[in-house]
């Protein structure tokens, strides 16, 4: 079969003109799977819905049979534009303007699935096929809850048998310039609910209440105060941010049987989600005060990870340092990504375009960095393959 490389700046922005706002599709899907359907994959869709969510679409798609199985995971589902009327193009014409590629997902993260796609075709069209295989995990449900898309594809792709040997998933993990920053590593995220309970009373008479608001303002200030811990080898220290405070008490003379609050904390590799529950427990405990009756419920939306410098980062490295002139760091920074799920099957590292304006009006990325990405994931297949993938 003759292959002709593709223009990965053009398929971004077929990409983009498909308004694939969470959970909707609008068409990326098909787009995409006729695309690596003319490059020779075979395509599996793995739609999933469960009470309670919307039905999301998803993508496998595999080009040969044999490992290594070197994979790309990303998702064409996007945040909305927010005030359509504050954008300078409209959000999903992908119109470029002075160098710069505009539209909602340009960023996050059509850019980087049209960059590899277009290094796969230019490999099939100046080399021949690969000697294992490569792969894309795509899915619709990044942006959203993340329930029915890379969570739910990768234990159903083990039990037909597929492995994934190594994986880049391409979130825009440059601050500014492209080539400065992978991920090898994300910080867990618990999200934490406090719910006191005290006796309502009338303000001229506190003994004979139990202050809820009191309560929870000394649980807050353990909170604030508490040093997590001072970081590890690869992660910086973990933060704790209180995100909402409530006491429903519209009264000025009447002392509040209820208070609760949010607060979230992003966390490194010393923790795991279940050791961090116990150490809250016993922290708010201690600041409640002796009789406190409080609630504690959390939610562990993703544990923290490491994939140690080796193989991945050391070939992203080389090309990023080819291609941009830039040795990008090796970072654990920021929020998390669906790598979070693919660390369980296999090393993974995160590396696409510049990420400055993600989720932003105008979002937008150059088009010099969309050939210059799909350059450095074209150098990443070449030598992954020639090597072995030992």
């Amino acid at each position: 079969m003759t292959v002709t490389a593709l223009d990965p700046v053009a398929m971004t922005q077929d990409l983009i003109r498909c308004p694939s706002v969470t959970p909707a599709d609008e068409g990326a899907l098909d787009l995409l799977q006729r695309v690596l359907e003319g490059l020779g994959f075979a395509c599996t869709r793995l739609p999933f819905e469960e009470d309670g969510t919307d039905p999301v679409d998803n993508l496998y798609a595999r080009l040969g049979t044999e490992s290594p199985n070197l994979c790309f995971a990303g998702h064409t589902d996007v945040v909305p534009v927010g005030s359509a009327d504050q954008w300078t193009v409209d959000p999903f014409a992908a119109e470029i303007k002075d160098g710069m590629l505009v539209g909602r997902g340009a960023s996050d993260m059509k850019g980087a699935i049209a960059a590899w796609v277009a290094a796969v075709s230019q490999r099939l069209s100046q080399v021949g096929p690969v000697p294992g295989s490569i792969s894309l995990l795509i899915t619709g449900d990044e942006e959203g809850p993340s329930i029915n898309g890379t969570q739910k594809m990768l234990p159903a792709l083990a039990a037909r048998g597929e492995v994934i040997d190594h994986c880049i998933t391409g979130e825009p993990t440059n601050p500014t310039d492209l080539g400065t920053m992978m991920k090898i590593g994300r910080r867990g995220s618990l999200n934490g609910y406090i719910t006191v309970e005290g006796v309502q009373g009338h303000t001229g008479y506190p003994h004979l209440a139990d202050n809820a608001a009191h309560r929870l303002a000394l649980m807050m200030a353990a909170l604030v105060n508490w040093k997590i811990d001072d970081g590890s080898d690869h992660f910086e220290p973990s933060v704790l941010s209180i995100t909402q405070a409530l006491v429903d008490n519209a009264a000025t003379n009447v002392i509040p049987a209820k208070a609760t609050a949010r607060f979230n904390i992003r966390f490194n590799d010393l923790h795991s989600g279940a050791s961090l529950t116990k150490d809250l427990q016993n922290l708010l405990t201690d600041a409640a005060g002796e009789g406190a009756k409080f609630k504690l419920d959390v939610i562990i939306s993703g544990e923290s990870f490491l994939t140690p410098p080796g193989l991945l980062s050391d070939l992203l490295s080389e090309a990023c340092e080819s291609v941009t002139g830039h040795k990008p760091d090796l970072s654990t920074t920021g929020g998390t990504s669906d790598s979070r799920f693919i660390k369980d099957y296999c090393p993974v590292v995160d590396f696409g375009l510049v990420g400055q304006t993600m989720h932003q009006v105008d979002e937008r990325v150059a088009v010099s960095d969309i050939a210059a990405l799909s350059e450095i994931y074209a150098r990443v297949i070449d030598r992954y393959f020639a090597q072995g993938a030992a």
